[in-house]
């Protein structure tokens, strides 16, 4: 007998003290979009942490949660989550875990069925009027101020290439700009000293180089490809480079080709000679340039 009322003690303290979990769904079907509540309880938590699925997470991706309130207190957990499904179909809500003090309870399953209600010869009415709103200035510009931006951008862009076309090519290889690069290449040439040093098979080289790469740029005639005699021949056919610069030219070029065989050695005068007249040639370029042009239109 002793033993009957232990055990009947044991099982009554131990359903006093431990937790129930129990769920109610208000509806088991559905219409479009209509709310529909789910509340679980927890009796007995004794002031233990409840930990679940964060709030609006815990039902399935189809269930759109609308309102998820927790409440506790010494004895009781309480979740009530009012929810709405917007696909016809049938929805299952699985089981929801609860980790009671390390305890795990989980709540029944349950089946929703979602109907549309809605019929193909029902007239679907504005719950309202549209309400007119007149916007001000300041406020067309806060919806369309990025798009408007983004079209001054481009816009600009735009511009900017066709200016870089335009002029900024030109610019890069305009005969001023061909000129003042070479005169500068000329004077970094005469800063190397070789007509001081005598090293007139340097000097020669470097010089006629310049002068190749400069007619190439500023006539348009392949210096940098030909070889000297076939260079001269171009220059008298091209008619494009006066007299007096083919003459520079042609001197200069012929006594550098001799000088790189060591068929002659110049002394500091020629050297010096040559250099001023090149760089007189060079300064001389633009108004052969500006008489092509004149024959041209004519």
């Amino acid at each position: 007998m002793k033993k009957i009322l232990f055990i009947l003690s044991f099982l009554i303290c131990g359903t006093a003290f431990s937790q129930i979990l129990s769920s109610n769904l208000e509806k088991k079907t559905l219409a479009l979009g209509e709310v529909n509540r789910l509340v679980i309880k927890i009796d007995n938590v004794h002031e233990l942490q409840v930990v679940s699925a964060p709030k609006n997470e815990l039902l399935p991706f189809h269930f759109e949660e609308i309102k998820d309130s927790i409440g506790q207190n010494q004895n009781l957990y309480e979740r009530k989550i009012e929810f709405s499904v917007y696909e016809e179909g049938k929805f299952t809500i699985p089981e929801l875990e609860f980790n009671v003090g390390g305890k795990i309870l989980k709540t029944i399953p349950y089946e929703i069925d979602v109907i549309n209600t809605a019929q193909k010869a029902d007239q679907i009415n504005d719950i309202m009027n549209n309400k007119e709103v007149k916007l001000e200035t300041k406020d067309y510009w806060e919806l369309y101020k990025f798009y408007i931006l983004a079209a001054l951008a481009v816009i600009a862009l735009i511009i900017a290439v066709i200016m870089f076309i335009k002029w900024g090519r030109k610019s890069k290889s305009s005969p001023v700009v061909a000129t003042n690069q070479t005169l500068k290449e000329l004077d970094s040439l005469k800063k190397k000293k070789y007509i001081e040093g005598g090293n007139f098979r340097s000097f020669y080289v470097e010089l006629i180089e310049i002068s190749r790469t400069f007619i190439a740029k500023q006539y348009h005639l392949p210096a940098d490809v030909l070889l000297t005699d076939d260079l001269i021949d171009v220059m008298k056919k091209n008619n494009t480079i006066s007299q007096e610069n083919e003459k520079i030219v042609e001197e200069v070029f012929l006594r550098g080709d001799l000088v790189k065989f060591a068929k002659t050695f110049p002394d500091q005068t020629t050297m010096e000679k040559d250099f001023a007249d090149i760089r007189d040639f060079v300064k001389r370029s633009s108004k052969d340039l500006e008489f092509e042009n004149l024959r041209k239109d004519v």
